[in-house]
């Protein structure tokens, strides 16, 4: 009777250490802000089933997903194992031997994954040394930290083999144990002292892991199935989630988060899941051409500034130095904020669904409105805002210029123009569609000629649609991703004012940034929108023979995919299937394309900062672009139009390849 005692006492002495350490750590998340997270249950539960069970995202990365994939299913069945074994230790003579056949094809399992998740530690902890990935050379604590839990990972199983050994040795063995029936012919006779020496190791070094687990980055086994079914991945789109600020609310003081306590409990939980994988920072566009800006240290760099001040806090210690420091500047720099393009790559890569952007972006909040510490290229984008309703130093009145200029190019080849001013109409309602030219399309000089190309598409294919012209302003996503939230609602307001004032309902748009605000944040500003980007317009009117190319335009095409069309909004196949319709068009793909495309570098405002760190993001994708033999890079975003034509002349190469837009390609062949 003396080991159920002991064990007993060993088994509830580290569940309730356990305990202590969970309760602590809830105690720190309950000091951040709070966030509702129980919507849309059936979305959340099909994220968990097919990202934190089927582990679809970690097999983005084949090699790494396999060997995640068998360690983590070899302890999932491996669970029954430990299970067995802790209710034996309160009832010696148990076994899971009742459930007959079950329980052979239970051992069965065991085994096979016993001895696979053993191969793949072994190989694991090998790479971790030798022919290490890039994104896994880490500080030495943190592979120290790896390097443990594997061995203790290896341990369980070894000690897990060790009494199934011991048990055919002694003839007490029930089931189908092959891999442990083969390691039993090496040895001529089993021994009890044997047996309860591998039972007591097993179950130590299990509790051991269990209560080693809040203090390391290998939490996310506890917290990686939570932090799946709480994250925003399609709930409601793709892309991240920016909350507004009341500012009409006296009661908020502090703007962004200068502090881990000025994050949401789900920014701290996402912290803790982190695994320190590095896959966000093999894909981060700022981390791969030398920038300071590392997202996985973002996110790390948060659990640390939680775990070092939450006990401080909880105990209410206000003399204690750490509580005189703050997440942003003490823990992360500015320089490593501003650095984000925004690109959500960090996030579509990450196998346990961290949000690294929205505490950037609220990070930069707090720079820029409590602060007014930012790059001093800021100051002029935002004065443009503020004065001229766009990042540019335009008029607002040139916004007209465009649809001026149409009238008479369309007028002078004799072409109807079924364009027409929402104002002179006065409602919207008889409209197919608004077009938002956008501010780009409305005062760069080159991207201007794609406005005019799909507003002559539209007419080509009998589309009765309107603009706002002058009434329309910058739908604030600039002021917005680079911390400025008071200016952008400005806008964001303005704008809604005037949707609403005209009944606009459909609106098509050139621009995915536009798009992306539009479609996915007015929202929450009191008005839903039905949002279409051009290239599923001009696909939607191809497959209607509204417009049909005809002309052959031989060559190789690539196109470059826009972040905030593709990850943000998910539309990848729509511009692939307009250049395709192309007579003699051969589209050719870069080796990061789709979902795994390469940021152009502008967004989340870099467009109008410049880059004093590293290599040009823009002359890495450039290069990419050039490295496929395409004559022509067919982009479907202003800012990649941009950057990519930057590219090209900066590579001396504007005489032999042209950046042109989907919409320009489809207008050449009809």
């Amino acid at each position: 009777m003396l080991r159920p005692v002991i064990f007993a006492a060993v088994f509830f002495g580290a569940i309730g250490l356990f305990i202590y350490s969970a309760r602590n750590f809830l105690s720190y998340l309950k000091l951040a802000k709070p966030e509702d997270r129980t919507g849309n249950i059936p979305q959340r539960l099909s994220n968990t089933i097919n990202i934190a069970f089927l582990q679809t995202k970690l097999l983005r990365s084949r090699l790494a997903g396999i060997l995640h994939l068998v360690i983590y299913w070899g302890f999932v069945v491996l669970l029954f194992v430990v299970l067995e074994s802790i209710i034996e230790g309160f009832f010696p003579d148990f076994s899971f031997a009742f459930l007959g056949p079950l329980y052979s094809i239970l051992t069965f399992l065991q085994d096979f994954f016993g001895a696979m998740v053993l191969v793949t530690v072994i190989f694991s902890l090998f790479r971790r040394y030798v022919g290490t990935p890039q994104r896994l050379r880490v500080d030495s604590s943190s592979k120290l930290d790896a390097s443990f839990i594997l061995m203790m990972i290896a341990l369980v199983m070894i000690t897990m083999f060790g009494m199934s050994v011991e048990k055919i040795l002694l003839g007490t063995s029930q089931g189908y144990r092959p891999v442990s029936a083969w390691l039993a012919g090496f040895f001529s006779h089993g021994s009890e002292t044997l047996y309860e020496f591998y039972f007591w190791a097993h179950i130590v070094i299990v509790l051991a892991f269990l209560n080693y687990l809040p203090y390391s980055k290998h939490f996310h086994v506890l917290s990686s199935v939570i932090n799946t079914f709480l994250s925003n991945y399609r709930i409601p789109f793709v892309g991240v989630v920016l909350k507004p600020i009341n500012f009409e609310d006296e009661s908020i003081t502090q703007y962004g988060a200068k502090d881990f306590t000025d994050l949401t409990w789900k920014n701290i939980l996402d912290g803790y899941t982190c695994t320190e994988c590095g896959r966000c920072t093999s894909v981060c566009p700022a981390n791969t051409t030398g920038k300071l800006l590392n997202p996985k240290l973002i996110v790390t760099k948060i659990r640390k500034r939680t775990m070092n001040a939450g006990p401080e806090m909880v105990r209410k210690n206000e003399s204690s130095e750490e509580l005189q420091k703050n997440l942003v500047t003490d823990y992360i720099s500015p320089q490593e904020l501003w650095a984000c393009t925004t690109c959500m790559a960090c996030v579509q890569e990450c196998p346990v669904m961290i949000d690294h952007v929205t505490p950037i972006v609220e990070m930069r909040r707090n720079l820029v409105m409590m602060e007014s510490e930012f790059p001093q290229e800021m100051n002029t984008v935002f004065r443009n805002m503020e004065n001229n309703e766009s990042p540019w130093a335009f008029s607002p009145d040139q916004r007209n210029d465009w649809i001026d200029e149409l009238s008479d190019e369309l007028a002078g080849e004799g072409q109807p123009n079924s364009l027409k001013k929402v104002s002179s109409l006065g409602s919207a309602d008889e409209l197919d569609v608004v077009f938002w030219s956008g501010c780009a399309g409305a005062f760069d000089k080159r991207y201007r000629n794609v406005t005019k190309s799909f507003a002559q598409l539209l007419n080509k294919a009998g589309v009765k649609y309107g603009v706002l012209g002058s009434e329309e302003k910058c739908t604030g996503d600039p002021a917005r991703r680079l911390g400025n939230e008071f200016l952008a609602q400005s806008l964001i307001q303005q704008n809604v004012e005037t949707l609403k004032k005209y009944n606009v309902k459909k609106v098509v748009t050139a621009c995915p940034h536009c798009m992306n605000t539009l479609k996915n944040e007015y929202s929450a500003f009191g008005i839903e929108l039905e949002v279409t980007h051009h290239t599923e317009y001009i696909e939607k009117l191809l497959s209607e023979k509204k417009i049909v190319p005809k002309k052959k335009i031989d060559g190789k095409v690539t196109f470059h995919d826009s972040c905030y069309l593709g990850r943000y909004n998910d539309v990848y196949s729509s511009p692939r299937t307009s250049l395709k319709s192309i007579p003699g068009t051969e589209l050719v793909e870069m080796k990061r394309s789709g979902d795994r495309g390469l940021c152009c570098g502008a967004g989340g405002g870099r467009m109008f900062l410049e880059e004093t760190e590293g290599k040009r993001v823009n002359i890495e994708r450039t290069e990419e672009a050039l490295s496929t033999g395409a004559s022509t890079i067919a982009s479907a975003c202003p800012f990649c139009m941009t950057m990519l034509t930057d590219g090209v002349k900066a590579k001396d190469k504007a005489d032999e390849v042209k950046v042109k837009d989907v919409a320009e390609l489809v207008l050449e062949s009809t």
